[in-house]
């Protein structure tokens, strides 16, 4: 039976991930029920056994990164971190946005982390993966227990976020980039209302994202744009709009990251346009076929977040040069943070905080 979408979910069906070796196939029946209900959000609470992850991807701008949480109800249908909830047997599609976890004992890892002889100062970057202000993080608060410890021991972060309830931490953030002590990276692909609710439905708007960004610029915290992704014959035509916009409302850095539709994203974005976009889907996947070299997606390191080709290079050429005509600084958000200020914890207790 043809798929429908669920109201305030990005994800059009709750297709089987990857290692599932039992796959349960519904008749008509229970098939059309399940797709009257609205699938509701279920947050469960995931001890973490360790809580920092490093990256040895030579085209990801950070080495080390936290995700407080695991599963993102943004519902954000192109999200490369999907395919993540196959691991706890659930569905990267409706699951990955219903089916929660949050880590509420993050920061005692982290602290432990940071306690080991051999750790050494350097960047960590929250919300590589999974939005750190998702809806969850209102309740939960656990990038705020997070950012309190980044805080008092004087350590270099860099968040990533759609959400705008990063506003309520602005205080820390303050702190923290008064000492060079962090960066904050805002997503904004696109300023049309009605793809937004289609693409990425429990974000917050794109008028709200550009106030984020302004107030969190007038706290003197270093504020870039995302445009990520780049969906070829869906956003890519606001490129332009779209910096203009970052720029005016504060934004010093820009960059983006071509469409990525690894493992079971590419069948979910595929389901995706062929519910919203029946006109054009065909057209869409020529387009992002072309960018990777004849596949859905080209994984290799350089290329999975720029693409290939004329086209892909057209779309990096637009950037660049709007960019430049709006002084909008091509570095990465990650540089020009101080790692030497770092207060091992226990230190403060022996009287030597600084």
């Amino acid at each position: 039976m043809p798929l429908r979408p669920h109201k305030g979910r990005g994800a059009v069906s709750d297709r089987d991930g990857r290692f599932v070796t039992r796959p349960v196939e519904l008749d008509e029946e229970e098939a059309a029920r399940r797709a009257e209900v609205a699938p509701e959000t279920v947050l469960r609470a995931m001890q973490a056994v360790s809580i920092i992850s490093r990256n040895d991807s030579p085209d990801i701008p950070f080495d080390l990164s936290i995700n407080p949480y695991q599963g993102c109800e943004h519902g954000c249908v192109y999200c490369y971190a999907r395919p993540s909830h196959s691991y706890l047997d659930l569905s990267p599609g409706l699951d990955f946005e219903t089916q929660i976890f949050y880590k509420p004992n993050a920061a005692s890892r982290l602290l432990e982390a940071w306690e080991k002889p051999g750790y050494e100062c350097q960047p960590i970057t929250i919300g590589a993966n999974t939005d750190p202000y998702q809806p969850a993080e209102k309740s939960t608060k656990v990038t705020r227990s997070l950012l309190e410890l980044f805080e008092k021991h004087q350590h270099p972060v860099n968040l990533i976020t759609k959400g705008t309830l990063i506003e309520r931490d602005i205080d820390l953030l303050a702190s923290l980039a008064s000492r060079r002590l962090c960066s904050v990276a805002v997503s904004v692909p696109t300023l049309d209302a009605g793809l937004k609710r289609i693409m990425e439905p429990r974000v917050p708007s794109a008028e709200a994202r550009l106030k984020t960004i302004r107030r969190l610029a007038d706290a003197g915290i270093p504020a870039s744009a995302l445009m990520a992704p780049l969906i070829p014959a869906i956003n890519d035509a606001e490129i332009e709009a779209v910096l203009d916009a970052v720029a005016a409302a504060g934004a010093s850095r820009a960059h983006y990251i071509f469409l990525r539709l690894p493992h079971e994203v590419a069948g979910l974005f595929a389901e995706w346009l062929d519910t919203h976009f029946p006109d054009r889907a065909e057209h869409v996947m020529s387009l992002v076929r072309q960018a990777s070299g004849g596949r859905d997606y080209d994984n290799r390191f350089g290329v999975r977040q720029r693409g290939r080709g004329a086209y892909a290079e057209l779309l990096g050429k637009r950037f660049r040069v709007a960019c430049q005509r709006l002084g909008l600084m091509p570095e990465r958000y990650h540089r020009g943070l101080d790692c030497t200020r770092f207060v091992k914890p226990g230190l403060q207790q022996l009287g030597l905080d600084l």
